[in-house]
């Protein structure tokens, strides 16, 4: 587990490590490049995950189990937002369902700690999580999946079929508009622009659609960054950009269970 700054949330926790392109919005993954820096440093746990492809590093495929994490989140006594793999997606087709039941029982041992997974396979997340007993909602466990553009709004209803205390989108990176998304028993949503030598640009208009529509549902709205484009549509570094949208941060989280 490491310290994170990622804006929404406080730590990141990596029982699994590896994944493999799906779509569109997994081009520029960050966790490639990370992967195979990790694995230069000799971390073993990272090594075999990705390849060369001209100049970028990209997924091979593995995926492993690491059951020497699992403890892991037991030892941290402070209650952290966690971020469970960064690095990977837990509900990748690689991961056993026994594996998965090892996480839960993690999570549902250590209820100080809120844990965020995110995936871009809600259809297998509503599948495993829905085939557990009826204790598998967790009040400190929130279930999100990833949406770029509208070519896969299909996983929302997916979403929305699994067995949770919360439900998140993350519309990052946002490479396209979404539309008209129905964000009914969802809530919480995370907007962001991509970051990188190779970023692609965010308007400000699919981020207007988004947050309107969550005004309308109901849903928190919580606006991460513009990436390497800003909303005058220039390139500039992530910072230089910033996280102002409408002249405010965004910051909303749901509503949750004490820990």
């Amino acid at each position: 587990m490491a310290e994170s700054r990622i804006e929404w949330t406080d730590a990141t926790w990596n029982p699994v490590a590896g994944c493999t392109i799906l779509t569109s919005g997994c081009t520029h993954c960050y966790a490639m490049d990370m992967a195979r820096r990790l694995e230069a440093m000799g971390m073993e746990k990272y090594s075999g995950l990705t390849r060369k492809s001209g100049s970028r590093s990209v997924w091979t495929g593995v995926v492993k189990e690491d059951r020497d994490a699992l403890s892991i989140p037991t030892r941290w006594r402070t209650p952290r937002k966690i971020f469970v793999n960064s690095m990977s997606d837990l509900f990748h087709e690689r991961v056993s369902d026994g594996f998965i039941h090892e996480v839960w029982q993690v999570m549902r041992e250590t209820p100080r700690h809120h844990y965020q997974i995110l995936t871009k396979r809600p259809d297998r997340m509503a599948d495993v999580v829905g085939s557990m007993q009826a204790d598998a909602i967790l009040p400190n466990v929130w279930l999100g999946t990833s949406v770029e553009n509208r070519d896969v709004i299909d996983r929302i209803d997916h979403l929305r079929r699994v067995p949770a205390a919360i439900r998140f989108i993350s519309f990052e990176p946002l490479i396209g508009a979404v539309g008209a998304v129905d964000l009914s028993d969802i809530h919480w949503a995370i907007v962001g622009g991509e970051s990188g030598q190779q970023a692609r640009p965010i308007l400000e208009t699919w981020i207007d659609e988004i947050h309107e529509q969550c005004q309308s549902f109901g849903t928190a709205f919580f606006f991460k960054q513009w990436g390497t484009w800003g909303k005058d549509n220039k390139r500039r570094s992530k910072k230089a950009n910033g996280r102002e949208y409408r002249g405010r941060t965004w910051d909303e989280m749901p509503t949750v269970a004490a820990p």
